[in-house]
């Protein structure tokens, strides 16, 4: 049985656009003003050099504080750009070759939507941790919503590492706290005027 901490770390992702002038600052007041256990580069664009210019910046701010810096799905990228290692959006499906390809070393995450089974295999494949999500339902968003029992069981049965990740409300923040051992926290706060007390607001249950 797996003890999932009382406290759940919170995992920050970047906009999947952002402004190479003011993003860096920005980053830098979430990661002084919040406990930050790791950032996620999510950028929309699959232009490397754009992609390689923001992971500098963004690996510049996080690793001047201890805070490990992944990037979404591109996993050659990882090590040119000095980067902590990937999330993949694939479930399980790539875990297994990417492990051998980036290393025992480097952090390897895979969204596994609201799938037990896919869960379950991306951890015997070699993940670091899984992600479910979305955690509720959305006017754009498809498929199926990954429930609190999922998390329940995940927290009773399987010790690796589980992620909360998509339309994150302070509601589901409340309830699902004794069950995941991340929240992942992006477009949740980015909309806002000041993202840190956005942050702040949604992740008030936790104390």
């Amino acid at each position: 049985m797996a003890d999932t901490p009382e406290q759940p770390q919170l995992y920050l992702v970047t906009p999947p656009e952002i402004e190479l002038s003011s993003f860096p600052g920005t980053l830098a007041r979430l990661l002084d003003g919040a406990e930050i256990a790791c950032v996620r580069l999510a950028l929309s664009t699959r232009d490397e050099d754009r992609i390689a210019r923001a992971a500098d910046a963004c690996r510049e701010v996080a690793h001047a504080r201890d805070v490990p810096l992944v990037i979404d799905t591109h996993f050659r990228m990882v090590e040119r750009l000095g980067l902590d290692g990937v999330h993949l959006g694939d479930g399980a499906r790539s875990v297994r070759k990417v492990r051998k390809e980036i290393g025992a070393e480097a952090v390897v995450g895979a969204h596994c939507d609201a799938s037990q089974h896919d869960g379950m295999t991306a951890g015997e494949a070699g993940a670091d941790y899984v992600a479910f999500g979305p955690v509720a339902a959305s006017l754009t968003g498809a498929g199926e919503v990954a429930e609190a029992a999922l998390f329940a069981w995940w927290s009773q049965m399987i010790e690796l590492p589980v992620v909360a990740e998509g339309n994150l409300t302070t509601a589901a923040v409340e309830t699902l706290a004794p069950l995941t051992d991340f929240f992942a926290l992006g477009e949740e706060i980015w909309g806002a005027d000041d993202p840190l007390e956005a942050l702040r607001t949604l992740t008030a249950p936790l104390g």
